[in-house]
């Protein structure tokens, strides 16, 4: 099952209609759109998809439509976890279906918790679990990291931890990780711009944002750096990189739904308390999707 996981998975956004309601009809153009761009495996519910703005029975209603739409062609993740330990083993129970392949599992946000906390709280998330978990450190979201030790004693300790997500942005961490975890561990980019050179240094793959919307090229770098093909993939890399930037200069997911508008996909809207970029994001956004778009077809 760990294989499951190398190469690009993608974070998926939740389009939403001017009037904040879900648009399952793009959606479903999107999970095509990523599929057919050559990605490895789709996530539903993580922070691009603004899950902690959706109520219960959205959740279950997108689900279901990812389900549907990719009719078994890649895994499916479930994003699923929380900062209490007992609602998410409840959730656990509850939730997971057919089509589920695996979850991703955010370190606990907002309480802090120590170390020792982290690793009880993972330890009882992988014991209950009936598909492979994904854990998930973004110190700059939940305001705690997961160190490489406490990482890798879970890693050590249960083989149905398939890997991490790592976004903290700490090369020294991330390739301690690398070094001293156990076969069939995946470590995972979760900064689209730190990709090339993590997968440089051992990992095996991302979860991508910007993935949603150039989900070929994108996908088409990190196989070509998996395979050793440097000087292809940085060329890909490169120039992909401005677009990137451009993406989180207002926050995830308002960049890219914005690029996804640019390409007719989705529109611009997200939920309160997140805004659609501003008009002058939006236009560098929309000039850099012409540019790249042209550049694309010399490589």
């Amino acid at each position: 099952m760990k294989s499951l996981f190398t190469g690009t998975g993608v974070a998926l956004v939740t389009p939403f209609n001017i009037d904040n309601s879900i648009n399952f009809k793009a959606l479903e153009s999107i999970v095509d759109h990523c599929i057919s761009g050559g990605v490895e495996y789709l996530v539903a519910l993580g922070t691009t998809s603004e899950a902690v703005t959706l109520s219960s029975s959205e959740k279950k209603e997108v689900v279901n439509t990812i389900i549907s739409a990719t009719a078994g062609r890649v895994p499916v993740v479930l994003g699923l976890g929380g900062n209490h330990t007992a609602e998410a083993l409840k959730q656990l129970s509850e939730v997971l279906q057919d089509g589920i392949d695996g979850i991703l599992s955010v370190v606990p946000y907002y309480n802090k918790p120590t170390q020792d906390g982290m690793f009880a709280h993972f330890d009882a998330i992988a014991q209950n679990s009936p598909v492979p978990v994904i854990l998930y450190n973004v110190p700059g979201r939940t305001a705690a990291n997961m160190k490489a030790a406490t990482t890798l004693e879970l890693a050590h300790k249960h083989s149905n931890i398939a890997g991490i997500k790592e976004a903290s942005g700490d090369m020294i961490q991330i390739m301690e990780i690398i070094r001293d975890k156990p076969k069939g561990f995946r470590v995972i980019s979760g900064d689209d711009a730190l990709t090339l050179p993590m997968l440089a240094v051992g990992a095996e793959g991302v979860i991508s944002v910007v993935a949603n919307a150039w989900s070929s090229p994108f996908s088409k770098m990190v196989r070509l750096q998996l395979n050793n093909k440097n000087e292809e993939a940085k060329k890909l890399h490169y120039s992909l990189l401005q677009t990137i930037d451009l993406l989180f200069a207002e926050g995830n997911p308002a960049g890219i739904k914005s690029l996804l508008n640019c390409m007719g996909l989705c529109n611009k809207t997200v939920r309160l308390p997140l805004v659609s970029v501003s008009d002058a994001l939006h236009a560098k956004i929309y000039a850099e999707w012409s540019f790249v778009n042209s550049k694309l077809t010399n490589l």
